[in-house]
């Protein structure tokens, strides 16, 4: 996807309207905290992906998952009347893995440094 393409804008405008409507507009409890780290919008502009963080276990995660789902038909509507696009891309929640995989081979890593002997000895 080129810098600056449409999809890649309506993505960013998404992911900015989604992250302050779930601050401040969802009062699911079941939502918790949250980040938005990105939006992915389909070329024709009929699907956004939007991958999200949060805190705690896999059982939190699930009854964010569920809250989200909760929560869809609200914030497709509110993105709609916001952004004025002739057509709301479908949203589809994911949960967003990589900063997960970053902080886990960082504690790998860690753990390799902490094993090797050291050049005083």
């Amino acid at each position: 996807m080129a810098q600056g393409s449409r999809p890649a804008r309506v993505g960013d405008q998404i992911r900015q309207e989604l992250a302050e409507l779930i601050t401040r507009r969802v009062r699911d409890p079941g939502v918790g905290f949250i980040t938005i780290t990105e939006v992915k919008v389909s070329a024709d502009l009929q699907v956004a992906r939007a991958y999200y963080t949060t805190l705690g276990d896999e059982k939190s995660r699930a009854e964010t998952r569920k809250a989200l789902d909760r929560a869809t038909p609200f914030l497709r509507r509110e993105i709609g009347q916001r952004l004025r696009l002739r057509r709301v891309p479908e949203l589809h929640f994911h949960f967003d893995q990589s900063i997960e995989r970053g902080d886990r081979i960082e504690r790998i890593l860690q753990e390799l440094h902490k094993t090797e002997p050291s050049d005083d000895e």
